[in-house]
Formats: structure tokens, C-alpha cells, sequence
């Protein structure tokens, strides 16, 4: 069973700017760094898809989620404080 290969980032940006400078075919870049012209392919259509969003103003989605979850764990951080400092005066009153 072949193991799957997992590559960096800049990898793959490296070799989808060199598909997108047209300089060698895809065939030939492929060859080179020894990956399938099939996945280049989908690294290259991702690579497009997202290429708008370098040039976007303001926070990202994932920016945005981030923001909710830690306005969601302070909160809970306060109310597990709550339920602590409670617990704590009642085995006092005991």
C-alpha cells in the first residue's frame, strides 16, 4: 500500500506559479518534482479559487470564527469561575 505523500505549501505554490508562468508544460513540471499532473491540476484550480482572497479587506472567515470561539470559551471560563467560587462558599457553610 503506497503511503500518501503530504506536501508543504510553499511546495505547492512554488510548482503552481511555475505552471502559471507557462515557461515548461505541465507534463514536464510534473516529471520533475515526481507528482501527478492530476493533482497539480487541483492544486492549481485551489490555488485560483483562492487568489481573490489575499486582496480582501477586513477579517477572514476563519478570522471571524476565531473572534466567536474565544468570546465562547471567556465565557465559559467566567461561568466554570462562578460555579467554583459558589462551591467554595458553600463547603464554607457546611
Amino acid at each position: 500500500m503506497n503511503k500518501r505523500n503530504n506536501y508543504s505549501a510553499e511546495f505547492k505554490t512554488k510548482v503552481v506559479l511555475e505552471v502559471l508562468r507557462e515557461e515548461a508544460t505541465l507534463n514536464e513540471i510534473a516529471s520533475r518534482y515526481d507528482v501527478s499532473p492530476v493533482v497539480i491540476s487541483r492544486w492549481k484550480s485551489e490555488f485560483l479559487e483562492r487568489a481573490a482572497d489575499v486582496f480582501k479587506k477586513g477579517p477572514t472567515e476563519a478570522e471571524k470564527e476565531l473572534v466567536v470561539e474565544k468570546e465562547r470559551v471567556a465565557a465559559l471560563e467566567r461561568k466554570v469561575g462562578q460555579l467554583t467560587y459558589e462551591v467554595d462558599w458553600l463547603k464554607k457553610k457546611i
